[in-house]
């Protein structure tokens, strides 16, 4: 009965080829084996990393305590975390877990100084467009207070703009582009 500790094999049929944990455990594969549906034959690296860190025995048992709606999902935690000590001995998944972390604060970093140079940027933009309205509405005063001392307003009407089409050119919706070409 020493066997039966921790023999995955519940039924009597051995199956065509044995799954990969009864494969590697060199023992018979039966029809209700607990591993088979996780380790399949075609895939033994995973029954054999999680052997080696974990033991079949454990494997079993943390099987046998879960519902089977879970166990699949276990199974992946299991060989995940297995190939992570395997990878990393000292810190496995926890030093997985820290370096995302690292990369996750990094990666805020670079995201709320691209934000702060973007405000910087609007601000920017802000004052050119109101230095440039400020600009354009002090030569209409002076144009409108003294016309003898400056240039006479040109009958073209592609050089007249007012304080909103000034804004306007530099708004998202315009084509800087466009500004250069002839109408």
């Amino acid at each position: 009965m020493e066997t039966e500790k921790i023999n995955c094999s519940g039924g009597v049929k051995p199956p065509a080829t044995p799954c990969a944990a009864c494969k590697i455990l060199r023992r018979r594969c039966g029809d209700k084996c607990l591993l088979a549906p996780y380790f399949p034959t075609n895939s033994p690296h995973k029954f054999a990393t999680a052997h080696h860190v974990f033991g079949a025995s454990n494997i079993i048992k943390m099987l046998k305590d879960l519902p089977n709606d879970a166990r699949a999902d276990a199974v992946n935690s299991m060989v995940y975390e297995a190939n992570a000590r395997v990878r990393d001995p000292v810190y496995g998944c926890a030093g997985t877990v820290s370096q995302l972390q690292h990369q996750i604060s990094q990666l805020q970093s670079q995201v709320a100084a691209a934000q702060a140079e973007l405000l910087n940027l609007r601000i920017q933009q802000a004052n050119f467009l109101s230095l440039l309205t400020l600009t354009y509405t002090s030569k209409e005063d002076a144009q409108t207070v003294s016309p003898s001392l400056t240039h006479p307003p040109d009958n073209d009407n592609e050089n007249d703009l007012s304080g909103e089409d000034v804004e306007d050119l530099f708004s998202d919706d315009v084509d800087p582009l466009m500004l250069w070409k002839t109408q």
